[in-house]
């Protein structure tokens, strides 16, 4: 079947649109770029670099901006995978859900809308085995945003790794979080892995950070 990937350019877009790739064709990816950091739908921090990421993976993709309005960007969102069924003639769109009713819902919603299958292939995963997944098959992905205790300014920049691993299982344990952080708790950006034909390489970063949350700003 031909895919069209719901793509963030971080850990479990990157992921999704992997396994797709085992059964399907993925013929392009689909970004939406929010100018709302607190978007309820949409990954935020460093979706200017997914052209480049969509390079690296030779893959075609469409971006989307949005002004990140609760009803208006699912509209905008519709419009992005509408162009990518003219485009690119995909069946079906693929996403990195995990946890979230809120994004699962609305997504089916929008494909059954457009007559296209809506494909959830990490929905329900344990989220720590997520993690391993991440790293097993060989993705390189740094955390490049964080909004919540405990995480400190140490954190953002940090490779998704076993030692990071457990360390965030131990944040589960002491303060509640999700391990993936699947309750918007951190967020990342895929520098490399098995579906990249080169790796990126970071040429600077800025970080932001003030009380628990902070964004790493990553230039290729």
């Amino acid at each position: 079947m031909k895919l069209g990937v719901l793509f963030s350019g971080g850990k479990d877009s990157t992921l999704a649109c992997s396994i797709a790739m085992e059964y399907h064709e993925v013929k392009c990816l689909i970004s939406i770029r929010s100018e709302n950091p607190e978007s309820f739908m949409f990954h935020t921090p460093n979706t200017h670099l997914v052209e480049k990421q969509a390079e690296a993976m030779g893959l075609p993709i469409i971006v989307q901006a949005t002004k990140g309005e609760k009803e208006s960007e699912l509209e905008d969102l519709k419009k992005a995978i509408k162009s990518a069924k003219e485009k690119h003639s995909i069946e079906g769109v693929v996403t990195g859900a995990v946890e979230s009713v809120y994004q699962a819902t609305r997504i089916q919603k929008i494909c059954d809308e457009l007559s296209l299958w809506c494909f959830n292939p990490l929905w329900q995963i344990n989220q720590v085995e997520l993690l391993h997944n991440v790293v097993s098959k060989g993705f390189k992905a740094i955390i490049t945003g964080v909004f919540a205790e405990p995480f400190t300014e140490d954190w953002l920049g940090k490779e998704i790794n076993a030692e990071t691993i457990k360390e965030l299982q131990k944040l589960q344990k002491t303060h509640k979080i999700n391990p993936a952080g699947e309750g918007g708790e951190f967020e990342t950006t895929v520098l490399n892995g098995p579906i990249f034909k080169k790796e990126l390489k970071v040429i600077s970063s800025k970080k932001s950070y003030k009380n628990y949350s902070g964004v790493l700003e990553v230039q290729l």
